[in-house]
Order: C-alpha cells, then sequence, then structure tokens
C-alpha cells in the first residue's frame, strides 16, 4: 500500500469540506456504509474512518455489504469480511431477497432498486438512520446530463437526501471528490477489482460517462458547470 500523504490529504479535504457544507455528519449519528466491494465503496468506507478520527464530532460506523447471490451474482463475503476485520470496523451482511416470480437476470433498474431496499430495511434494522452512499463528483455531473438528455430535467444526485418520511437518510461524502482521484486512491491502495456488472457497458450512465471522457481535459470544467447549474436550480 503505497498511499501520498498530499493525496489522502486532498481526499480528506473534500470530505470534511461536503460535511460541513450540507451537515452530513453530526454528533451521535449511526452511520451505515455501502460497500458493494467496487474501488468508490471501498475508498469511501477508508475516508470516512480516517474523517471520524479527526473529526470533533462523534458518529458511529458500520459497513454494509448486499450479498446478491440470489440474483446470480459472485459472493463477496470471503473478500470483504478478512479486510472489515482489518480495518477494524463494525460490519453487517444482508442478503438480497427477490420475489418468487422476479425474471432473471436483473436489469440495470430492477437490481438497483431491490439492492436499494435491501440496503435501506438492513440499516433500519441495525439502527442507523443515515445511509452513505460512495457517489462521487463524476456521477453527479453524469446524473445531470442524464436527465437532462433522457427526462428534460435539470436534476442531480443530491449530497443529503430523506426516503421513508425521514426514517433514512442518504448522505454522499463523496460529492466533491473526482473520479480520476478516487481511482489513484484505489490504486494506491491495492483494491481488487470486483467482477464486472453485466449491464454496466451497455447501461445509459455507462455511455454517458463515456461521452463526457471524450472531452478530453476539457471535461473537467464540463462536469463541474454540470453539477453547479443543477445544483442551482435545486436549491442546494
Amino acid at each position: 500500500m503505497n498511499r501520498p500523504r498530499a493525496l489522502v490529504s486532498r481526499l480528506l479535504k473534500e470530505v470534511t469540506r461536503a460535511a460541513g457544507e450540507f451537515s452530513l455528519l453530526a454528533e451521535g449519528d449511526k452511520v451505515a456504509i455501502a460497500v458493494s466491494g467496487g474501488k468508490d465503496s471501498r475508498a469511501l468506507l477508508e475516508l470516512l474512518l480516517a474523517h471520524r478520527r479527526k473529526a470533533r464530532s462523534r458518529y458511529e460506523l458500520v459497513a454494509l455489504h448486499v450479498v446478491g447471490t440470489s440474483a446470480g451474482f459472485p459472493d463477496l463475503r470471503p473478500v470483504l469480511e478478512p479486510w472489515f476485520e482489518e480495518l477494524g470496523v463494525d460490519y453487517h451482511f444482508a442478503q438480497l431477497e427477490l420475489a418468487p416470480d422476479e425474471p432473471l437476470p436483473l436489469d440495470c433498474f430492477r437490481c438497483s432498486w431491490n439492492r436499494r431496499r435491501a440496503l435501506f430495511t438492513a440499516a433500519v434494522e441495525l439502527g442507523c438512520p443515515k445511509v452513505a452512499l460512495g457517489h462521487h463528483a463524476d456521477d453527479a455531473a453524469a446524473t445531470t446530463l442524464m436527465n437532462l438528455m433522457f427526462s428534460g430535467r435539470l436534476e442531480t444526485m443530491a449530497p443529503q437526501v430523506g426516503f421513508f418520511d425521514g426514517a433514512v437518510t442518504v448522505i454522499r461524502p463523496l460529492i466533491y471528490v473526482s473520479g480520476k482521484k478516487l481511482a489513484e486512491f484505489a490504486a494506491r491502495s491495492g483494491y481488487p477489482e470486483p467482477p464486472p456488472c453485466p449491464w454496466g457497458l451497455a447501461s445509459q450512465r455507462a455511455q454517458i460517462q463515456q461521452l463526457l471522457r471524450s472531452f478530453g481535459r476539457g471535461q473537467g470544467q464540463i462536469r463541474a458547470n454540470l453539477w453547479g447549474a443543477a445544483r442551482q436550480a435545486m436549491g442546494f
């Protein structure tokens, strides 16, 4: 593991900025961190553990992974459990439960919907009213462009949003972190590559991300403009 201190410091600074600006973490919070096994969610867990060590407010963290073997996905517990143990973080595995008539394989929408349901249900059972997701700045920009192109709406991912009348609040501490920085952090950390999603390359999101990457060096400013415009329109 070879993480430059400057990189870690920059990432923590951006997490701290988001946490403060959008009131994501407060004294006494118990937060479930959705760990899919990918680089973004792994980085989120490690960065929040580091943030907690330096934060003035005290809050609890629980790593939460949804096991998708019922939908034909590989079992990542043998990979994630020793890593959670090494980090010294509380953790929990929740089973993805599907309706008997659910057609397989799951498409992107149904997979996301069922995983989110399992995630929220487990978080409530664990006493975690907040759920942290690993969405980053590039995801927010891509969501803005997707909504514009396919729905005609200027909307993006909110840094904090409530569900079920406030029973669950989703927070996105990586909202100011670029995908490029997270990729570098993941490479330096030696995270293993998770099995690829069978729908990943054909999804609308993947196509939008490829479009943004096609602008080369200009993509950074484009992503920032998309995020800024949607944030202004949504009032946060």
